[in-house]
């Protein structure tokens, strides 16, 4: 899996509360991502077996809404995204170095 920074705030988001299911708005709302940027990061995850996606069983005309979409990660996805963080937060004070910076402060983008 390619890591990017929405990759990370998808991933992150998730593993807040992995056992939790996430529609695509609430994601929105967790990562700041838009739309355009996250459903293809969704669909890549699911393609990769990190994320299991269902829709909501409802009557969307007795909701008042269209029926959600909902994600949450698989148990390998939970495995993987766990350690594709932590190479990844391991990785970035070597790569701020490389580049003539300082240490980094504060907490990463994702």
């Amino acid at each position: 899996m390619r890591m990017t920074i929405p990759v990370a705030k998808v991933l992150a988001a998730l593993l807040a509360e992995p056992d939790e299911q996430r529609y695509g708005l609430d994601l929105m709302r967790l990562t700041g991502l838009p739309s355009g940027t996250l459903y293809p990061v969704l669909h890549r995850l699911q393609g990769a077996g990190w994320l299991a996606a269902d829709w909501e069983a409802i009557d969307p005309v007795a909701a008042g809404r269209p029926a959600r979409r909902y994600y949450r990660l698989t148990a390998v996805g939970v495995t993987q995204a766990r350690q594709a963080l932590a190479d990844l937060r391991a990785a970035i004070p070597d790569v701020r170095r490389s580049w003539g910076g300082t240490e980094p402060t504060g907490a990463p983008a994702w």
